[in-house]
């Protein structure tokens, strides 16, 4: 598998929510990744695809819920986001796409 691909693998979506808009003022962007990525392999894949600066990455597990579905007990997945906090001037406009 080529970089480019392994690195659209790992970035899987932009989170869109009102704490990610307001982190965004800090010089930050959230993005949800595949669960076996580590901070590396996410600071490289912002970074090519982006073409920015990464400073760090913090990461964060939310364990998916227990909800039912027609009386039937189910569970949502698990989902990893990445915190990634860009060097000073830099900024990913999350709306354009890529």
């Amino acid at each position: 598998m080529s970089a480019a691909a392994r690195h659209y693998d790992t970035i899987v979506a932009p989170v869109i929510t009102e704490k990610t808009s307001l982190v965004s003022e800090n010089n930050q962007v959230v993005f949800q990744v595949q669960n076996s990525a580590n901070k590396k392999e996410i600071k490289e894949a912002v970074e090519a695809l982006f073409g920015v600066s990464v400073v760090a990455v913090n990461t964060l597990v939310t364990k998916g819920k227990t909800k039912r579905f027609r009386g039937t007990p189910g569970r949502r997945k698990d989902i990893k986001k990445a915190v990634v906090t860009l060097k000073d001037g830099d900024s990913i406009d999350i709306s354009s796409g890529l």
